[in-house]
């Protein structure tokens, strides 16, 4: 292995380490904002306002397991890993849409598109 190679490789281990770690935060973040949402909303309120409540409570249900895969070394395969990722990428970016919805939610929103970004760029490290 060349220097070059080896430095290169490297560079995409640490991308990758980088990337799991702030995808990881993203996560806790999320789940800690969603569920504090989620906490404020009435659950016999109006339909918006229970639907945003129940897709805060799966976003940091998912966000949640999704921090506890990537804090797992080893960890699963990158193919269960990319799977995984799209699936919390796809409820936070569901949620926000729901948090749009409600008026004072707009911090949360962006958390859940902050993660949403986060699984999408780490999604881009896997092979």
């Amino acid at each position: 292995m060349t220097t070059t190679s080896r430095t290169t490789s490297q560079q995409e281990l640490f991308r990758y380490l980088e990337d799991r770690f702030e995808c990881a935060r993203a996560c806790a973040e999320c789940a800690r904002a969603s569920t504090l949402r989620a906490s404020l909303m009435d659950p016999g309120g109006p339909k918006k306002q229970e639907a945003a409540r129940r897709s805060g409570i799966l976003c940091a249900e998912v966000c949640e397991a999704t921090c506890q895969v990537l804090s797992r070394h080893p960890g699963p395969s990158d193919r269960e890993l990319r799977a995984r990722l799209e699936w919390c990428r796809d409820v936070c970016l569901e949620c926000a849409e729901a948090f749009d919805e409600c008026p004072g939610a707009e911090a949360a929103a962006q958390n859940c598109r902050d993660c949403a970004r986060s699984c999408s760029d780490f999604i881009a490290t896997l092979r």
